[in-house]
């Protein structure tokens, strides 16, 4: 018997707000959580702003003991870990430490990298010879399962546990993956979520693409412009969201608060084929993640309330707004409302999906959908496809009933999840 999927718990380390309560405050008012970056400025990057989590050494140590925090610097690993914790407990999960391992849940906790920092001081340590100074965790911090480790040994996960790495789709194929398995009853709960490092040794590569922005370093929080004609690039951003997801009956058994429902959802490849490359989706491809992920949730492009896109402000934009339309076979009014995370968080890289994802959510279960910041001057060519009012400025309070949240990622890689109100 295939099982619903519901979501009891979020988890958020985002660069506009800490915690779900400041993230729903911030995304609501339309805060930006983009500043200017001093060290890329002194490592002279063209784009000298970031959007980066404010994490306090009192906020580390509730939840990483003295003796974990020594000699730790894997910003991904912090971030996740918060993020997939404050899930667990919003759930209204126990964190007492058992004597045996919990067999029904587990976690895919996504991430593109873990603890570029502490690769960085383990080159120039061994290359001083002093290896024997890199510390006991120097293999944890650094190994790709490192955050999905940490987290399953802090909770005692006795299901799967795992780190999956999809580019920017990895939260949205964290959520399917977890999805799966609890629908498929090998397991009765799952945390999803993904995450990612932050600082000059992630971000350098993409300044070096020239795909970030260089044109507002004296004006931050106007620099990430989703839709907008003067988009000029993504700003480099990091961050975790986190979702536990659980088996209907489960959580309905013990209580549990729902967020909302999954519905299902589908990821795919273009292959690199067609117009299809390393950094370019292909349309095609794109167009049937999106259509095969309502056949598998069983709704149609008309029940779609509204779009959490993935939007990066580039000039990739147009032509994610021209395959959704084709997708859902809506366009002018007819296209439902859509936004960016990134206009105020910019592009969190690997963590982009389960940051955004909890965002979508939030929107579904409070019945609301966020401005875009930064668009006030949209791009022409999306307005030949959709209408303007399609893309809100400012907050709109409604009803929702079902969203889609999108990811696309390099690799010509895609995932779409569709989230669905909860209603018994």
């Amino acid at each position: 018997m295939e099982r619903r999927v519901v979501i009891t718990g979020l988890g958020i380390v985002a660069p506009n707000g800490v915690g779900l309560d400041a993230f729903l405050d911030a995304i609501k008012a339309g805060k930006s959580g983009i500043k200017f970056d001093q060290q890329l400025a002194d490592l002279q990057f063209s784009c000298q702003i970031s959007a980066t989590p404010e994490i306090s050494e009192d906020k580390k140590r509730d939840y990483f003991s003295e003796l974990e925090l020594r000699n730790f610097n894997s910003t991904g690993i912090l971030y996740g870990v918060i993020a997939g914790i404050d899930a667990w407990k919003d759930a209204g999960l126990s964190l007492e430490n058992n004597k045996d391992p919990d067999w029904d849940s587990g976690t895919v906790f996504g991430t593109g990298t873990s603890g570029i920092e502490k690769f960085r001081e383990s080159i120039y340590k061994i290359d001083d010879l002093q290896t024997r100074r890199l510390g006991s965790t120097a293999v944890a911090q650094t190994m790709g399962s490192g955050i999905s480790a940490y987290i399953g040994g802090k909770l005692g996960l006795g299901n799967q546990v795992t780190t999956n790495s999809a580019a920017c789709t990895t939260g949205a194929e964290s959520i399917l993956m977890c999805y799966e398995r609890i629908k498929s009853g090998k397991a009765k709960r799952m945390l999803a979520g993904a995450t990612s490092d932050s600082g000059p040794y992630i971000w350098g590569g993409f300044d070096a693409m020239k795909v970030c922005t260089f044109k507002h370093n004296e004006s931050p929080e106007k620099g990430s412009r989703p839709m907008s004609t003067t988009a000029s690039g993504f700003v480099p951003g990091s961050g975790a969201g986190a979702l536990l997801l659980e088996d209907l009956e489960t959580a309905l058994k013990r209580g549990a608060r729902i967020y909302g429902e999954v519905l299902g959802g589908n990821v795919n490849s273009g292959g690199q084929r067609g117009e299809g490359s390393m950094t370019a989706p292909n349309p095609v491809a794109v167009q049937k993640c999106i259509s095969d992920a309502l056949k598998n949730a069983n709704v149609s492009g008309k029940d779609i309330d509204t779009i959490n896109g993935h939007l990066t402000a580039t000039s990739k934009d147009s032509l994610e707004i021209s395959n959704w339309s084709k997708a859902l076979m809506r366009k002018g009014k007819d296209f439902p409302p859509i936004n960016s995370l990134k206009s105020m968080v910019g592009h969190c890289l690997s963590a982009s999906g389960g940051v955004e994802s909890v965002a979508a959510v939030l929107q579904l279960y409070h019945n609301f959908i966020f401005p875009n910041i930064n668009c006030e001057d949209v791009n022409l060519e999306i307005l030949e496809i959709i209408d303007s009012e399609c893309i809100p400025t400012k907050l709109i309070n409604k009803e929702l009933n079902v969203v889609a949240k999108a990811s696309f990622g390099f690799g010509d890689v895609n995932g779409c999840v569709i989230f669905k109100k909860f209603k018994g």
